[in-house]
Formats: C-alpha cells, sequence, structure tokens
C-alpha cells in the first residue's frame, strides 16, 4: 500500500489530483521526481491501467530513474507484464515508438534509421558543396543549427529568420535536406516529432490510437519544451484532458534552442479549468541560499510567483571573492577546494565548480592539474564522438539499410579498399543523377562500366561484402549472436590491424579495441530476431543523447560544469565563477532581449548549493593572451548584503578560539592518519 503521509501538504494535493488538467509548479530543490512517480503509483492504485500512462521527461536518464522508482513503488504482479507498464520515456523515444508503428503511412519504411548530429552534419555539407558558388564557404554547423530553428517554428524560429532572403534560403535547404534523408530511409531528431505531428494531422485514426492508449499524460519540465513539443501533447490530451505538467518557469534557460516558457506561463489559455499546485518546501539548501534566490528571481517581472524556503537553517553567508585575474580565480578556488578537504574532511567529490561558458575551464583545470586534485569535466569527449565507435556504428547502420548514404560513405574505404575519395564523389553523383541510393549506383553496371578495371573491381567486392554480411543478419538460428558477427566482420576487413597501425601507441591502440569490444558485448540485448536485437542496439545509442552521463564512476573528483549542463544536480560546496558583465550576464542577451533567461541562469547556478556558496569575479580576464578588463555582474547588486560576506573582511575578522582549536584538532588529524 503507498504511504502518502510521507509527503507535505501540497506533495500529497499533486498526487491526489489525477483527473482533469493539472500545473505542479515545482521550485527547486522541492522533490518533484518523488511527487511524479508517487502520482503514477497512486494512478494505477486507483485503479487506472498501467499502460494508459504516459511520462515523458527530457534525458534518458531522468526516464529510467523515474521508471526504476515507480517500479519500486508499484506491486509486483503491477510490473511483471511489460506490455502493461506505465510508458515512461523521452519526447524523442515516444516519437519512434508511433512512427514504428505507422510511418509507413507517410512513405517511409518502418526499418528507418536515425541521424546523429555527425550524420546531419555530413548531409548539410552534401548540399551545401552542391548549392555553394565557387570560393564561397558556409559553416554547416550554423546551418544545421537554422535548419531546426525553422523545423521547429515557434516565436524563436520567427526572430531567427525574420529576413525574407535567409528564409527563403532556409525553405530551400531544408527541402533537399529533407528529400537527401527520405531518400537514405533516414530521420533526425526534429523529425521524429515533426513526422509524429505531420501522421497526427494526416492520418486521424493513428492519433486516436495514441489518445486511446495513452488516457493519462505526466510532462516533466514542461517549461522546456519547444512549439512542436507543445503541440504533441496538446493533441494527445485535448480530448480527454487528464494531462499533468511539472516544471518551474525560474529554471527555464534553454530558449536558444527553442524552448519557450510562454507554454508553462499561458497554460490557462488552452487548460481554462487548470488546477495549479505549488511546491515551494525546499529539502536541499539552507536558508541564506534560498534568500538570495528568491531575491534574485524577483527581479524577473514575466514569472509565476513563488518562494522556497527550508527548515534546514541559516547556514553559512553567501562568500563573494574578488580576484585580479581569471587564473589568480582558479589557484584560489582550488586552494579553497583543498582547505576543506584538509581541515573539514570534505572530500572533493562534494565540490562543483559553475561557470557561463566552456572556454572558462581551460584556467580551472590547470590549477586543479597542478595542485594534484582529481576533477570529472562533464561535457568532454562522449564515449560515442570517438572515431572507432563511429566508425562502427556506421558499419553496423550500413549492413541493415545499404541505402543510408551517409554512413556507407563513412566505411566505404575503411579500412582502404581501393574506393578513393575521387571514386566514391563519382557514385555519389551517379546516384544524384539518377536520384537514387550511392549503393543502388554501386550495382548498376550502366554507372560501374565507366571506372576502371581494378576500381571496378573494388566496387563489386564491396558490394558483395556488405550483401554477405546483410544477409547473416537474415538466419531464423536462436544461436546467432550479433556479438560474435560483428567481431568476424571487423577481423574480416582488418578494422582492428588498422586501428593498431594508426595509433602512435601499443596502449593507445589497444584502448580503442577494447572500446569497440565493450560496446559490442552489449550488442545482443532486447528483441529475439538478430535484426530486431540490431534495430534496439541502434535505436538506443541514437536517443541516449545523454549516455556521457552513464560513464564509468569517476570516484572522489571535482566536478567541472556547465550553468546550462547542471540543471537537475546539487552540490554540497559550490563554487561559482566568472560572475563578471558579459559572462554572466552574456554580452549576446543584451542585444537578443534574453536578460530574464541570464538571471534564470544565474538562479540555477544558485539553488544547486545544498551548504556552502562561494561567487567570484575577476578584474580581468584573458583573451588570446591578452588580459582584458572586466566589471562586476549587476546580477551581484541583486544579492541582499545581509546575505553576502566578502572575502576582504573575512580575512581581518579574528577567529572565535573555540573554532580554531577544532580547526588545528581537524587538520593535525588529517595529517597524521
Amino acid at each position: 500500500m503507498l504511504n502518502l503521509s510521507t509527503l507535505n501538504p501540497q506533495q500529497r494535493q499533486a498526487v491526489e489530483t489525477i483527473r482533469g488538467p493539472l500545473l505542479i509548479l515545482a521550485g527547486a530543490g522541492t522533490g518533484k521526481t518523488r511527487v511524479i512517480t508517487f502520482r503514477i503509483a497512486h494512478m494505477v492504485g486507483r485503479g487506472i491501467a498501467p499502460g494508459n500512462i504516459l511520462g515523458v521527461t527530457f534525458t534518458n536518464k531522468a526516464a529510467r530513474e523515474m521508471r526504476e522508482r515507480v517500479t519500486q513503488l508499484l506491486p509486483r504482479r503491477k510490473t511483471e507484464d511489460k506490455a502493461n507498464r506505465p510508458t515512461i520515456c523521452t519526447f524523442h523515444s515516444l516519437c519512434v515508438r508511433i512512427l514504428r508503428q505507422h510511418i509507413d503511412k507517410l512513405g517511409y519504411k518502418k526499418n528507418f534509421v536515425i541521424y546523429d548530429e555527425s550524420e546531419q552534419l555530413a548531409a548539410v555539407k552534401k548540399i551545401l558543396s552542391a548549392i555553394s558558388t565557387k570560393g564561397e564557404k558556409s559553416d554547416p554547423g550554423a546551418v544545421l543549427a537554422m535548419l531546426s530553428k525553422f523545423k521547429n517554428g515557434g516565436e524563436s524560429s520567427a526572430r531567427t529568420l525574420g529576413d525574407p532572403s535567409v528564409r527563403a534560403l532556409a525553405e530551400h535547404i531544408a527541402k533537399r535536406y529533407e528529400s537527401a534523408l527520405h531518400a537514405c530511409n533516414a530521420v533526425d531528431f526534429d523529425d521524429l516529432i515533426l513526422l509524429t505531428l505531420r501522421l497526427f494531422r494526416e492520418h486521424p485514426d493513428a492519433l486516436q490510437a495514441c489518445r486511446d492508449k495513452y488516457k493519462f499524460v505526466m510532462v516533466d519540465e514542461y517549461q522546456d519544451t519547444n512549439a512542436s513539443q507543445f503541440e504533441l501533447v496538446h493533441s494527445l490530451t485535448q480530448e480527454h484532458r487528464n494531462f499533468c505538467v511539472v516544471g518551474d518557469d525560474d529554471q527555464s534557460i534553454y530558449g536558444w534552442r527553442g524552448a519557450e516558457v510562454a507554454n508553462l506561463l499561458n497554460l490557462e489559455k488552452h487548460f481554462p479549468e487548470v488546477k495549479i499546485v505549488k511546491l515551494e518546501q525546499n529539502y536541499r539548501s539552507t536558508t541564506t541560499i534560498l534568500s538570495a534566490a528568491n531575491a534574485i528571481i524577483k527581479n524577473n517581472v514575466q514569472r509565476r510567483g513563488k518562494s522556497l524556503w527550508s527548515q534546514k537553517g541559516a547556514g553559512a553567508k553567501i562568500l563573494l571573492n574578488t580576484y585580479g585575474n581569471d587564473e589568480d580565480e582558479a589557484r584560489e578556488v582550488v586552494a579553497q577546494i583543498e582547505f576543506k578537504r584538509l581541515a573539514y574532511r570534505v572530500p572533493w567529490q562534494d565540490c562543483a565548480i559553475l561557470f557561463r561558458t566552456n572556454q572558462q575551464s581551460r584556467p580551472l583545470e590547470t590549477a586543479l592539474r597542478a595542485a594534484g586534485v582529481r576533477y570529472h569535466l562533464i561535457g568532454g569527449q562522449s564515449f560515442f564522438d570517438r572515431r572507432e565507435i563511429k566508425d562502427f556504428i556506421a558499419f553496423l547502420k550500413t549492413f541493415l539499410n545499404p541505402n543510408d548514404d551517409i554512413s556507407l560513405l563513412r566505411i566505404a574505404n575503411v579500412p582502404a579498399r581501393g574506393l578513393s575519395d575521387v571514386t566514391m564523389e563519382r557514385l555519389l553523383g551517379a546516384s544524384h543523377d539518377r536520384k537514387c541510393s550511392v549503393f543502388t549506383a554501386m550495382k548498376n553496371p550502366l554507372v560501374t562500366t565507366a571506372f576502371q578495371t581494378n576500381t571496378r573491381k573494388s566496387i563489386e567486392a564491396f558490394v558483395g561484402f556488405v550483401e554477405r554480411v546483410q544477409g547473416q543478419l537474415q538466419t531464423t538460428a536462436n544461436e546467432f549472436r550479433l556479438q560474435t558477427w560483428a567481431e568476424n566482420f571487423l577481423n574480416e576487413t582488418g578494422y582492428f590491424a588498422e586501428l593498431r597501425r594508426l595509433e602512435k601507441t601499443p596502449e593507445a591502440a589497444e584502448a580503442r579495441v577494447r572500446n569497440l569490444k565493450e560496446l559490442m558485448a552489449t550488442m545482443d540485448g532486447a528483441g529475439n530476431a538478430p535484426t530486431e536485437r540490431l534495430d534496439n542496439f541502434l535505436e538506443g545509442i541514437t536517443l541516449d543523447s545523454d549516455r556521457e552521463e552513464e560513464k564509468e564512476n569517476t570516484g572522489d573528483a571535482v566536478t567541472l560544469i556547465t550553468m546550462h549542463s547542471c540543471k537537475g544536480l546539487e552540490f554540497p560546496h559550490v563554487f561559482v565563477v566568472g560572475l563578471e558583465d558579459g559572462l554572466l550576464p552574456h554580452s549576446r542577451s543584451k542585444v537578443e532581449g534574453t536578460l530574464d533567461e541570464e538571471r534564470r541562469l544565474f538562479y540555477v547556478a544558485v539553488t544547486r548549493a545544498m551548504q556552502t556558496l562561494t561567487i567570484s569575479h575577476c578584474g580581468g580576464r584573458k583573451k588570446y593572451g591578452q588580459l582584458l578588463p572586466c566589471h562586476p555582474s549587476p546580477f551581484l547588486k541583486e544579492l541582499p548584503e545581509e546575505l553576502v560576506e566578502h572575502s576582504d573582511s573575512k580575512s581581518k575578522t579574528p577567529v572565535a578560539a573555540e573554532s580554531g582549536k577544532n580547526l588545528f584538532a581537524a587538520m593535525r588529524e588529517a595529517v597524521y592518519q
């Protein structure tokens, strides 16, 4: 039996309201995941079929955590039947589920592939090379970002593409890009939602089937939804209206990637009968930290009023430090972390350093290394961005779907097999002329007879290799192992040998081989037929965009993280560095009119701290080797003076005798233990 007495009154009210539209305004650290999971379990306890419940969140990590917690709360008999469990997933995973069932109605095959960012960039580069005039250079990354905004629509898109000539160019590239992906039976992340919306508009039967299945819908982090995600949720819920959204407009910090806080602020326009429950009791931070956060965020006019409070006591004042330059700042922050470790036995893993831009990490990393402090930089190179992993995934996608041009072009001459860049460019041109895939062009004698004998033999050998390895997947033998199959074709191509040949040291080569073998060991997961297992494996990799967080446990290490990446996390001791005008708020915000979002970013950074918060800024910061003057952030003036202790005044205050005795005792113990 679910025990609701462990919830506070507002949490309990949110859990027990299960019919009709509901907005749960969940401030930072107020236990929203607990409320969501209890609410799902409570619905099941009240007789609602688990299979009719849908929970949508933004990251796979959040979805996994939610699924695990719901499973623990539900009676075992309710979770044994997989088909009748609540669906808890990301927006993209939800759309993949829907499209795997219905995408053939839109002219795609059900075994479509999902392009990641590198494959999207490759597709954009191909288009740009075809339409650019000689000497003209375009940034494929910028074009891809423009395409994404254009496709997702919304207010931010209209602002960005207000220039008619820019909009015309975006439409032209978008049409060619869509055509290129469709030819490969591929979709990208934006397409997953947009094609689902198109499916709902053009095929009401598919929409009705989804409404019949998902009769109770919950959406987490609702302030982060963009226009198309809003439309998707609205389509599913406008009939039954059993719709619960959980979010905090004060933590809306992703406007730059299309999130529209108006979706949360203007909810009553679409659901006038919506009930609103505020969660304001914070279980994370001290009263001092929360009072500062409340004082900062109240300067944003367009927001839903809420005020965080805590029973954790006042705690230490916020420490404000000023340094001459960013290198001094980095050294002193590291010194303070080491002082906490030696004097108060604070482990490194309890400390986090937060910054506005990635470039700020360099002096911090240098100082940490110089002091011998272990650290974990969130946002380093992902396991799935490594060359050998990308090559391997391209092989798999090619065998699953040889008409996937991007994957085929990546591995056609890896390792070298006589298919030079010039040869592949000619084949690509032939595929454009014939409006077919590169693989189809490679199989066409009218195309291949134009090549020299050796090249033609290389093309035919490659086609034979792909078809033979692909054919092995068609087996119905239960003992067929994808891991063995993958090792065999990599050995046959000489890929392992190539890795060992190209690396400078045997250790680096073996690390790359080990990366591949560790990944291959995870291939034989869900599914029966080999192609189904391979589909599920690739889908999991492509959708799991936050896989970086699943890396090996870093142990006792300081966390270095950007403010945008820290939402949802908490640390006992937080150091917020670089509080300077131009960094936070960022110089762009004054031009783009996004000062409110920059203030929300500061609010998010402050509310990560549990016990102590230290903020610092510099009088100068190095750029290209030159020290440029900096000015304090205007946000610092919004901190109530009585909550702040300036480092210079602290240094003049004598330490109480008892405190000094305790401090030296702790240090002596740390040294001689």
